[in-house]
């Protein structure tokens, strides 16, 4: 599979669903995955900085790629990198494990010169041989448009970047009421919802009056 058919059978997931039975289930099911891997997740991190941070070995026959986007726009220039290597995927026992990526993004405030950095990790099963840094920042970008939307602010207002939760389905359980929550604070008109939250969350009675659940 190549082009967009490829692009079709990958699910790009949220750091706090990178989990390894659901990789396999993934994997099962015949699809591939590019798994985002944040502070959630501590030592799964440092294992896939650690293919960055020191030098590769020739007779691992390592493949390397990399690729750099650069826009500008919302008083902001903004440099994308993703670098993306092969490595020793088994030895992270990962299921299905191809590729490593590390995405750098740097960003500069035209109007201040004040300049902010920040690196991310993730790991994917796509063939060795149809995939290149290229595709994956399509599909990072790519759930990033979506993110903006939904995934950022559960992410960084909810705070799912921090929960260590991942025993069973629970993950996916604060998901999908992160998701619903959110569906139920724009549907009642709400454009910040860090703002949402803090007026739901002023007393009880607000709460429950929110999901239409009454006080007894």
């Amino acid at each position: 599979m190549r082009g967009r058919a490829l692009t079709d059978t990958v699910i790009t997931m949220d750091a706090l669903l990178t989990q390894r039975t659901l990789a396999q289930q993934i994997i099962d099911q015949g699809g591939y995955y590019l798994m985002m891997v944040k502070a959630n997740q501590a030592r799964l991190r440092d294992n896939l900085a650690w293919f960055f941070d020191y030098p590769s070995i020739a007779a691992d026959q390592e493949r390397w790629d990399r690729v750099e986007t650069i826009t500008c726009g919302h008083g902001r220039l903004e440099t994308r990198t993703l670098e993306c290597t092969t490595g020793d995927c088994a030895w992270l026992g990962w299921p299905g494990a191809t590729h490593v990526a590390r995405r750098t993004c740097e960003r500069q405030v035209l109007k201040t010169g004040r300049t902010s950095r920040a690196i991310r990790y993730g790991i994917t099963n796509l063939p060795e041989g149809e995939t290149s840094a290229a595709l994956l920042e399509q599909l990072w970008r790519g759930h990033w448009a979506i993110e903006s939307r939904s995934h950022y602010v559960r992410d960084v207002v909810l705070n799912e970047d921090h929960n260590h939760m991942h025993t069973g389905s629970a993950p996916a359980v604060l998901a999908a009421i992160h998701n619903a929550l959110i569906a139920l604070w724009r549907r009642a008109g709400w454009t910040n919802i860090a703002d949402a939250v803090r007026a739901t969350a002023a007393s009880v009675g607000t709460a429950l009056t929110f999901i239409g659940a009454h006080q007894l």
